[in-house]
């Protein structure tokens, strides 16, 4: 009797386990087609023709008829091609100065020794309580001053740090035995020498990851370009998708409009898919600490 009961309850928790399997994949199924969809609608409508999707009087979720005219149309109806480069010029301008900040000021918050680090470093952590409209309003009167408004340098400056980047990489820092910082001092090497040839190789996943998001948000960035530029000459890839929408074919031609947001979003999205498993470790390992 009780190897009986004993095999009841064994097919009793098989069968458990795989209805719970079946209804977290249905639940994650559903959620990706969800989330997924939109894509799709963004593709589908960029490949359907004008006509054809005027003609719609009920959305179709398929076309037997696909064009690239509208594609064509999103690079020669507009500057399309200067939005991409001055996005790729601001991009990476912008990553690699901070990426130079954020490194030496992770640097100095997790090995030097200086007088009221501690207390620098929490006012420091502070500045992010304070709300981006602020931000924004005092980085404007600034740039504004200074007489940067519609040029590279003014759309650059106020992007070129991040506390919670150099917060991020600081505890990465901190995960390296401080003992082979002090063998490396005595040995006579630099701290300049320690943190390229030591420090940057250990911590690689997590200054990937920073660099991936970073660039992630400069090409995603639109309200301080928005705000700092009335010139197209200077528009980035976003601001370009708004002035289409606004004053350019945008209202008028859909599936143009479509095809102009998927060549925009496609570098981003090969981006990720080539560099997630890199995000996901180096996100974990800096948020890791010990």
């Amino acid at each position: 009797m009780n190897e009986n009961a004993n095999k009841k309850l064994e097919r009793q928790a098989v069968r458990n386990e795989r209805l719970r399997k079946v209804v977290i994949y249905f639940l994650l199924t559903l959620w990706a087609i969800l989330v997924l969809f939109p894509f799709y609608w963004m593709l589908l409508t960029s490949v359907k023709g004008y006509g054809a999707y005027n003609s719609e009087y009920v959305p179709r979720f398929f076309t037997l008829s696909p064009t690239l005219e509208n594609y064509v149309t999103a690079f020669t109806a507009v500057s399309l091609g200067r939005y991409f480069f001055n996005t790729f010029v601001f991009t990476v301008l912008t990553t690699l100065l901070m990426m130079v900040v954020v490194v030496l000021s992770a640097f100095a918050f997790a090995r030097l020794d200086f007088k009221g680090k501690d207390i620098v470093f929490s006012l420091f952590l502070s500045l992010m309580m304070i709300p981006n409209e602020l931000v924004i309003i005092t980085n404007y009167v600034t740039i504004t001053n200074l007489d940067l408004r519609n040029t590279f340098m003014g759309l650059i400056l106020p992007s070129v740090t991040s506390v919670f980047y150099i917060y991020l990489l600081k505890e990465n820092f901190e995960q390296i035995p401080e003992e082979l910082y002090k063998a490396a001092k005595v040995d006579g090497t630099s701290d300049f020498r320690y943190l390229w040839k030591v420090m940057l190789p250990i911590s690689r996943p997590t200054i990937v990851t920073i660099t991936i998001l970073k660039v992630i948000e400069c090409w995603n960035s639109y309200v301080w370009p928005r705000l700092i530029t009335d010139d197209s000459n200077y528009f980035l890839v976003s601001n370009g998708i708004q002035e289409i929408r606004e004053n350019g074919f945008g209202r008028e031609n859909v599936p143009a409009m479509m095809a102009a947001v998927v060549v925009i979003s496609v570098p981003l999205v090969v981006l990720f898919l080539i560099f997630r498993h890199k995000i996901m470790a180096g996100v974990a390992r800096g948020g890791t600490k010990g």
